[in-house]
């Protein structure tokens, strides 16, 4: 007989999540994506002049952010709903880091464009989260954490 208490639990049994850090990590991630919407607007008028492109052309750097969050949020949801929240979560995180380390390294307009493009696709991660919170949360915690995630786009 070993001196080791016998566990209740099942050795692959997974732990419960803990509700701070469900809603701390969410909201920390949704203030990153919509800072990632705003960043590059107080040097819209200098992207011409970095991108050595004419003005007109980089206004798509912010046309396209913008256009991808407007079709990349319902598809993302409906995604999440058919293949897993947090999937769809971390698929939308990587698509963040991509984009950005596409704009980082760009020196050109098409680039930067792809790379910003990349960057609204993450625009899902506010309607996961709130969604992951639903499901995860006690009810008693989750309209203030419900508020907290939506509040993570005016922070941003």
């Amino acid at each position: 007989m070993s001196d080791t208490p016998a566990s209740s639990a099942d050795a692959g049994s997974v732990a419960p999540p803990r509700p701070n850090a469900v809603v701390a990590v969410l909201a920390f991630a949704g203030i990153v994506v919509s800072l990632m919407q705003t960043l590059v607007i107080p040097i819209v008028p200098e992207l011409p002049k970095l991108l050595d492109a004419p003005a007109s052309d980089t206004a798509w750097a912010v046309t396209a952010t913008l256009l991808a969050a407007a079709v990349a949020t319902p598809v993302v949801g409906r995604l999440g709903d058919m293949f897993g929240k947090r999937r769809m979560l971390l698929v939308s995180v990587v698509m963040l880091v991509v984009g950005s380390v596409v704009c980082g390294l760009s020196d050109a307009l098409v680039p930067m464009i792809v790379g910003r493009a990349l960057q609204g696709l993450s625009s899902g991660v506010i309607p996961l989260g709130i969604s992951i919170m639903r499901d995860e949360l006690p009810a008693e915690r989750l309209a203030g954490a419900t508020a907290l995630m939506s509040a993570s786009l005016g922070v941003g």
